[in-house]
């Protein structure tokens, strides 16, 4: 599907949203009743108002007691319409909040069935902003639409009964004379919403660069990046201008163009009602009554058409909110609501991969015809030059990617014949790029075995050689974590130690011991060393120190295995595996 097919319109949006609303209809049912009462009851007061100013014949001809009875009704009206707009305000707010948290909960659970290919694709800052701010500005249009869409409605329909009650003729006169304002109303919404969807896009676009500057400030400011940040901000904020200001001046024209039809219409009304007046078809109080609602009758078209407006910039978010929601999930998305212990294990550790090939662009083959055997219990290092297809391959055996063609199977079944959750919780991976969540060491150690007491926490930790540093830590496993609080090399070991406390099935190390120091690397190495007896491992290495005691070591380039074997066999061979090995031992001139 191309790019452009995916944005929704905003009818499409507005359409998946009134399942979600409809959720709540009973609020929704209340909501509308108590509009009709508030509004009903507002409109029924400029007729007592007529009948009072009746009352009123002339010098010593005014029936006081019958004015006074009529301002009595007049104060319950406005005391009982007053609570049903405060009820139907609160119902709102709780209709709109609802609404809303329930999109997002659909968004925050599609995002973690998504594939990674589409996050790849998708810039970090984009989604956040989907997902936040867009929601933000949803929620605003909703509470808006909610409030004054219904009471809108239900004002003109009940004015119209009304003012048939006292003038069909100039209530025909104000019918003819309605279309203008949904023309104008018409016109202009059509020309916003396409506004109002570019600044909703500029706007994740500038929240994504603000992201990508801010968590590589360091970067940033290193190789002296901030100029250019600076304009490249400056170029969508830029932009983001242009459309928030068409979007605002297009909008801004509902009003006064509506107002001025209303000025017109309410012209008329007096017009033809003093006519009417003096041909002894309506009296003065009628005609005050008809005034009244001809104002009340195109009030709403006025608040609508803000409304719209609005909801116009409701959809625009509305839309990208719903694109990322519905998104093709991975082909057989991690099942959220079934418990870890209804997973299948794999019961043996063979791997074999027979004739994969894959690649991330269909006219850039990467991995060709690959081929291996794993035997249980074997480790198997990955080594080669960077691109070459090392890390790819484990995104493969993990199902981060699936393959083009050919299979890999895990415990002689192929994995595209189990669930990605149940395939994964059988690997313990270590990553080159390290991950820790907001939250105390003891969160981020459990992650993977929330159940897991202290005691097993420490072995693992102190197994990691992570236990040092840990307990001097302020407040030992409870110390919170923020993002610059560790170094590189701790927030490794603490990756370490989460897979040491998991206590894996099959192990995968992508240079895992990248930021650490070679003395402590030594240590973790001998843990690992220790891990990995009688599980299959697969390790990616760039210092090749670390695979020397591989049982395979497969040699990669340009997506292909060209050599195969152990260490010494591979060294004795004088290929390309004893290349890259002397080069990295090659003594350096004195």
């Amino acid at each position: 599907m191309k790019k452009q097919d995916k944005k929704m319109a905003s009818w499409q949006a507005m359409k998946q949203l009134l399942p979600i609303i409809g959720r709540y209809r009973l609020l929704l049912f209340i909501s509308i009743i108590l509009a009709a009462v508030s509004v009903i009851f507002q409109l029924y007061v400029p007729i007592i108002f007529g009948r009072a100013i009746d009352q009123i014949v002339g010098p010593g001809k005014v029936d006081f007691p019958a004015i006074g009875q009529d301002l009595v009704q007049i104060l319950i009206l406005v005391i009982v319409s007053a609570a049903a707009t405060w009820l139907m305000g609160l119902i709102n707010n709780k209709l709109t909040y609802w609404t809303v948290q329930d999109i997002r909960e659909k968004a925050i659970r599609q995002l973690q069935l998504l594939p990674l290919s589409y996050l790849d694709q998708h810039p970090s800052g984009d989604i956040v902003s989907r997902i936040i701010a867009d929601t933000d500005q949803l929620s605003d249009g909703l509470l808006l639409g909610f409030s004054q869409l219904f009471s809108g409605l239900i004002t003109i329909v009940a004015t119209l009964a009304f003012m048939l009650s006292q003038s069909v003729e100039i209530t025909l006169l104000v019918l003819v004379l309605t279309p203008l304002s949904f023309i104008v109303a018409r016109f202009i919404a059509s020309r916003s919403y396409q506004m109002f969807r570019k600044q909703s896009q500029t706007r994740g676009e500038q929240t994504s660069l603000i992201e990508e500057m801010v968590s590589g400030v360091k970067v940033v400011k290193a190789f002296g990046y901030e100029k250019t940040a600076s304009s490249r901000f400056a170029e969508i904020n830029h932009r983001l201008q242009e459309y928030s200001q068409q979007a605002t001046f297009y909008s801004s024209l509902t009003n006064p163009a509506t107002r001025f039809i209303n000025s017109l219409i309410y012209a008329l009304v007096a017009l033809a009602g003093a006519f009417a007046i003096m041909g002894g078809r309506l009296t003065v109080g009628g005609l005050s009554v008809l005034l009244n609602y001809s104002n009340q009758y195109m009030k709403p078209f006025n608040d609508i058409s803000s409304v719209i407006t609005e909801l116009q910039n409701a959809a625009a978010c509305a839309g990208r909110v719903f694109e990322l929601i519905n998104e093709e999930p991975e082909a057989d998305p991690v099942d959220l609501n079934k418990a870890d212990g209804d997973l299948p294990e794999v019961k043996t550790g063979s791997v074999v991969f027979d004739h994969v090939n894959f690649s991330y662009q269909a006219d850039k083959p990467l991995i060709r015809d690959f081929n291996l055997t794993a035997k249980p219990g074997m480790r198997v290092a990955l080594v080669g030059p960077t691109g070459c297809g090392k890390t790819t391959t484990i995104n493969l055996l993990m199902r981060f990617y699936d393959v083009d063609s050919g299979g890999i199977y895990l415990g002689g079944r192929n994995i595209k014949d189990m669930s990605r959750h149940a395939l994964r919780k059988n690997f313990g991976m270590v990553l080159q790029d390290t991950w820790l969540e907001e939250g105390t060491v003891r969160d981020n150690l459990a992650y993977g075995k929330e159940d897991a007491t202290d005691e097993e926490i420490i072995a693992a930790a102190k197994a990691a050689h992570s236990w040092c540093f840990i307990r001097r830590l302020p407040q030992g496993l409870d110390t919170p974590l923020s993002a610059d609080s560790l170094s590189a090399g701790q927030k490794q070991l603490l990756c370490i130690t989460r897979v040491m406390l998991l206590d894996p099935p099959m192990l995968i190390l992508d240079e895992a011991t990248s930021s650490i120091d070679t003395r402590t690397e030594m240590l973790i190495q001998a843990a690992f060393d220790k891990l990995m007896q009688g599980r299959t491992s697969f390790v990616v290495a760039h210092r090749l120190s670390t695979v020397v005691n591989a049982d395979l070591i497969l040699v990669m380039k340009d997506g292909q295995i060209i050599e195969r074997d152990k260490h010494a066999d591979l060294l004795a061979r004088g290929g390309f595996y004893s290349q890259l090995y002397r080069s990295q031992f090659a003594k350096l001139p004195s």
